[in-house]
């Protein structure tokens, strides 16, 4: 492993373990899904083995097996519908905490469990702070039926807010299309730069057979960033 990935793996670290700061015993916790995310998870982890007494709802299967292997009592959005607070990572963040996510495909489990909390503290290394939305290929969930007509009315409406780019169906390194833990397609959209991220969310939102974006407006309630000079806390206005 390079130097560089090295650091990047401690910095995420570091913003993990900012974040535990927030937890106390008792919280229903949103356990969110990525490289940074596994990190608070393991950390979570230790600090369940030292008597902290929370209650994990996982955003994935992958966060699942996870929590579970390392002994972080779990249960689900059924059982424990509103939560203390969810702690997650993203792909890009926007200056007024909106966010892109979904690279790792769970963004509609992601999506239920942060609107499900009182709080969502994301977590990240410092480079995933931009000026503007974009460069990271928006994902958008859609079914498995009719996919070019679905494809057809996001380009359409993805026109009328003001974005246009190659919408590219995900797949997995093995070549076999990826399917989301709930069954679902991704198409990744290569749209440069979202000027208008909320318009955009609302005209994605009106097309038949998208079931959800990786858009995260309004949810993110506190940005923990590491990066080389330290530890930054940006909280929403």
């Amino acid at each position: 492993m390079s130097s560089a990935a090295v650091t990047a793996e401690m910095l995420k670290r570091q913003a993990a373990a900012r974040a535990l700061e927030h937890v106390r015993s008792g919280m229903k916790l949103g356990l969110g899904t990525g490289s940074t995310a596994k990190h608070f998870v393991e950390l979570l982890a230790e600090r369940v083995a030292q008597g902290l007494e929370v209650v994990g709802v996982p955003t994935s299967e992958v966060t699942r097996a996870q929590a579970e292997s390392l002994g972080v009592p779990l249960g689900t959005l059924d059982e424990y519908p509103v939560l203390d607070l969810c702690v997650d990572g993203a792909d890009e963040i926007g200056p007024d905490l909106t966010l892109v996510k979904g690279g790792g495909g769970a963004l509609l489990r992601e999506k239920i469990v942060a609107s499900a909390a009182h709080e969502m503290i994301v977590i990240a290394d410092a480079s995933k702070m931009v000026a503007q939305l974009g460069a990271f290929s928006l994902p958008i969930e859609v079914v498995d039926f009719g996919v070019a007509a679905i494809r057809r009315g996001i380009e359409r409406n993805a026109r009328a807010a003001g974005c246009q780019g190659l919408l590219t169906l995900r797949r997995r390194a093995d070549g076999h299309v990826f399917v989301t833990d709930q069954g679902h397609l991704i198409l990744d959209a290569a749209y440069g730069v979202i000027r208008e991220p909320a318009l955009l969310a609302a005209r994605l939102a009106e097309v038949p057979g998208v079931v959800e974006h990786g858009l995260f407006i309004n949810l993110a309630s506190r940005v923990i960033l590491a990066g080389a000079d330290g530890v930054t806390v940006i909280d929403r206005a």
